[in-house]
């Protein structure tokens, strides 16, 4: 028998078609710096436009989503974990003050089957267009022998840009400053592991329907990470000072949070400053977690924190939640050790 590509599990039409079907997805998160369509070896993109800044500072982000990629499967949904991904490494963009500018993706799958391959770009391409940035290329590759055909894995890449002067370090932040959440959809991208060991994950299971959560279990879980950058944008266009932000991915508060702080400058959250949702109090009672551990790993309602001006606090709120989020007030920045407590 004649050996070729095909009969070592690597079908190359299935990649042609996959291109084609994404090509359409693509085109929506084109930006006027783009240069040359889709197909070339890189991802042109002109930088002229940062000639206006006094020092542009550019800033990348690389990120997957985790085992969240598992219910994907388990639930044959394809189309959002894309927006994950993309969330994943635009939002740390935007907690440096910068502006998303290109996205990369790179999936990895057992075998590409051209629709999937094309769902999950279409997801990609909607965090683009939610972050403002292009998708500038990307990559599948197929490894059979590597991992179940059924499977895959999907991680990226994102590159910004800021000008120094308006880079959000933390260094201003003072005793007295106001911290504001922005509202996050559920658990986002982090801590899946865990949900994984609570929860079956059997399709009986994620399509059950849970009163308090209005939605079944996979709905809920599945749904897809916030995208931030609109929020921040929002800020600067107004002229708010955000001193520091951080975004509160694994590890949740008590990793996240500290990492806006200078030295001797300490967080004090108040739990009962909002509504947390439903998905954290349904995890923490099924899987018997402690308090502790819930915001040691979760983001609890809350997928990006701000320290700002006491005095624009209440104008900072309105502005992003014209802006399409909810946000609130959910604390303070007082003099002591850095670190947070949560009280």
């Amino acid at each position: 028998m004649a050996m070729d590509y095909k009969s070592s599990g690597v079908d190359i039409e299935a990649g042609y078609k996959a291109v084609e079907l994404m090509k359409s997805h693509i085109k929506g998160t084109m930006r006027p710096e783009v240069l040359g369509g889709i197909g070339g070896f890189a991802g042109a993109f002109d930088l002229k436009n940062i000639k206006n800044m006094e020092e542009p500072v550019l800033l990348s982000g690389t990120d997957g989503c985790g085992t969240k990629v598992k219910l994907a499967f388990l639930l044959d949904k394809h189309d959002t974990i894309g927006i994950d991904a993309v969330a994943m490494c635009v939002n740390d963009i935007a907690c440096s003050g910068g502006e998303p500018l290109f996205f990369l993706d790179y999936i990895a799958c057992g075998k590409n089957y051209p629709e999937k391959i094309a769902e999950i770009v279409k997801g990609v391409a909607e965090g683009c267009k939610q972050s403002g940035a292009a998708l500038v290329g990307g990559e599948t590759a197929e490894h059979p022998g590597l991992m179940p055909e059924d499977e895959y894995d999907l991680a990226g890449f994102a590159v910004g840009v800021v000008d120094r002067k308006d880079m959000i370090d933390g260094s201003t932040i003072k005793a007295g400053d106001a911290v504001i959440g922005i509202a996050s959809s559920g658990v986002h991208s982090n801590g899946f592991s865990l949900v994984r060991k609570v929860f079956e994950m059997t399709r009986e299971s994620l399509d059950t329907y849970y009163d308090e959560l209005g939605k079944t279990l996979g709905e809920a879980l599945i749904e897809p990470t916030v995208i931030y950058v609109k929020a921040l944008k929002a800020l600067k266009d107004a002229g708010i000072k955000v001193k520091g932000c951080s975004h509160i991915t694994g590890g949740g508060f008590y990793e996240n949070i500290p990492r806006m702080l200078p030295e001797g400058k300490h967080v004090v959250v108040k739990k009962d400053s909002y509504e947390v949702p439903a998905i954290f109090k349904l995890l923490a009672k099924t899987g018997g977690i402690s308090e502790q551990m819930m915001y040691n790993t979760y983001n609890m309602g809350v997928g990006m924190m701000l320290a700002i001006d006491a005095s624009e606090a209440a104008k900072a709120i309105e502005i992003i939640n014209a802006a399409g989020y909810k946000s609130f007030t959910c604390g303070s920045i007082i003099d002591g050790e850095k670190g947070i407590t949560i009280e």
